[in-house]
């Protein structure tokens, strides 16, 4: 039987530890708050309202960038990013996409054989989040916005890493790192930081990748 070769990217999603929302003054510390209870014009994306960009979550996205050795890019542009879904009120998401705020970065892990292993951040971008689908019954779901435009950013690794083991362990590290720096809660048990893995599978000796399979909302080191 062909020996075979996985490569692993994943994207880190991490609530920023902040008072208010990503563009507007609403409260985002909405744990245990009653639905649809912490929203505003804007995060609900009524016409005529205009977003203010939270000051702190840009300090606080730059010093996990540092955190991870990157560069902390002199100029980062916000973009629109346009899908239907209806935990998305305004139609579109605010993020960051061809310029972010840092990128080429890095972070070593050291795996249980004792292999020091350099995994490359490709980027790290800040954005909005969205609301919260609840499915209450078989036949009807329900959305909860108080956790839409709370400010998020997203940490993408290069494809360096090999082995589950190695994906567990940078994916442990960087929320190690989001914590003791102060950037975000790290609670995963609320949802304060989630990871997405990119799986791809080829034979041994193959150069190009297989086809590449998403692995979404993780929230546990266990999975």
């Amino acid at each position: 039987m062909s020996a075979y070769l996985v490569t692993i990217g994943l994207e880190i999603h991490a609530h920023i530890k902040t008072a208010s929302k990503m563009f507007d003054g609403c409260p985002a510390d909405y744990a245990g708050a009653a639905p649809n209870s912490y929203v505003s014009a804007v995060s609900l994306g009524l016409p005529g309202t205009l977003p203010v960009l939270n000051e702190r979550a840009v300090e606080l996205a730059a010093c996990a960038g540092m955190a991870l050795n990157c560069a902390v890019n002199h100029r980062s542009v916000f973009s629109r990013k346009s899908y239907p879904y209806p935990d998305l009120p305004k139609g579109f998401q605010i993020t960051q996409y061809d310029e972010p705020l840092c990128s080429d970065g890095w972070l070593e892990v050291c795996t249980a054989a004792g292999e020091t292993r350099r995994i490359g951040i490709e980027r790290l971008h800040i954005e909005e989040d969205t609301g919260r689908l609840l499915h209450a019954a078989d036949d009807c779901s329900l959305i909860d916005y108080n956790r839409s435009g709370t400010p998020l950013m997203e940490i993408v690794s290069r494809p360096d890493i090999v082995t589950p083991e190695e994906a567990r362990l940078v994916f442990e590290k960087i929320r190690q790192v989001l914590v003791w720096i102060g950037a975000s809660s790290g609670n995963l048990d609320e949802g304060a930081v989630r990871c997405d893995a990119n799986v791809s599978v080829r034979p041994e000796g193959q150069e190009r990748y297989g086809a590449k399979v998403e692995i979404k909302n993780i929230n546990s080191f266990r999975f």
